[in-house]
């Protein structure tokens, strides 16, 4: 072999290969989206986030500062107003109420969602599409279109002034989305692993915790974020049912707050936002569940 060929070797060799895909083929440079787009795109996250940064920075001024230049940073920055909040028992009442409301609406939306997604998507019986259709059209109707006819019915049950005025009506409203999401992922489980499971023993109750609540737990995940953000972030529903301040969720803490101390900005500030933070961190801590969720909803 000549010197010229064995060069050509090793060069060869040596020169990395581009990632081919599956068929053999090379990968393609991936491209960028138009700088028309990406400018599109960072107006709306603006538009979205500066309230947000506006808010909790306000609560970190005078409102002398609000006042004089209500877009400058802080400046001094005060902690004043945050910490006269956290002082507060009234806060952290409402902030229990609206942990109880939240957590409960979350769980009793997820459980029986989930038995309602699982009988729809694995069973065939009479009115099957009917019922999913009817769960389809809810979410064509939100809870501000019910909220007096639901009012008379909480009062006839005797819950206006009551965490479980809130709760029921919510777990009742968020069974649709919940239904939606949650049966693709439980038509995408095979129908080999509920034979095989029967021939094992398993009932259709051991099925169902065994093997579908793992299977679908994305989903389940998914719907339980959502449910519990919206949970929190509710306010018509509160408005109307609770009266009494001892049982005030956070959001209407914050306009109880607003009211009491209208002239004080900055301290309106500083409850609003840490009234909205848990809700904010939550969403963002699992925004990919959220994300891988839906996206699973939709290819199932």
């Amino acid at each position: 072999m000549s010197a010229t060929t064995a060069d050509s070797w090793s060069s060869s060799a040596a020169e990395p290969k581009a990632p081919t895909g599956r068929r053999g083929h090379r990968d393609k440079p991936q491209k960028w989206g138009s700088p028309f787009t990406y400018f599109v795109a960072l107006l709306f996250i603006g538009a979205c986030v500066a309230p947000v940064i506006y808010i909790v920075l306000g609560g970190f001024r005078t409102n002398s500062q609000i006042t004089t230049n209500p877009a400058a940073l802080p400046q001094p920055w005060v902690f004043s107003n945050y910490a006269a909040v956290l002082r507060s028992v009234t806060f952290w009442g409402e902030f229990a109420n609206s942990v109880i409301v939240a957590l409960a609406s979350t769980v009793g939306t997820v459980i029986l969602g989930l038995m309602v997604s699982f009988v729809i998507a694995r069973y065939d019986f009479k009115l099957k599409g009917a019922m999913y259709s009817l769960f389809a059209a809810g979410l064509m109707f939100p809870l501000v279109i019910a909220i007096t006819p639901l009012y008379i019915v909480v009062k006839d049950l005797g819950l206006l002034d009551n965490l479980f005025g809130v709760i029921i009506p919510q777990i009742a409203f968020g069974l649709p989305m919940t239904v939606i999401i949650l049966v693709p992922f439980l038509k995408a489980i095979p129908n080999e692993l509920e034979e095989a499971a029967a021939i094992d023993g398993a009932s259709r109750l051991g099925f169902f915790v065994r093997m579908v609540i793992p299977l679908s737990l994305p989903g389940v995940v998914t719907v339980g974020i959502l449910g519990f953000v919206n949970s929190w972030n509710n306010y018509v529903l509160p408005l109307y049912i609770l009266n009494s301040q001892a049982n005030f969720t956070l959001p209407l803490g914050v306009q109880a707050f607003s009211s009491q101390y209208s002239v004080d900005t900055a301290k309106v500030l500083a409850f609003t936002s840490l009234a909205m933070l848990p809700a904010l961190i939550f969403f963002s801590v699992f925004e990919r569940r959220i994300v891988g969720g839906l996206t699973g909803a939709v290819k199932g």
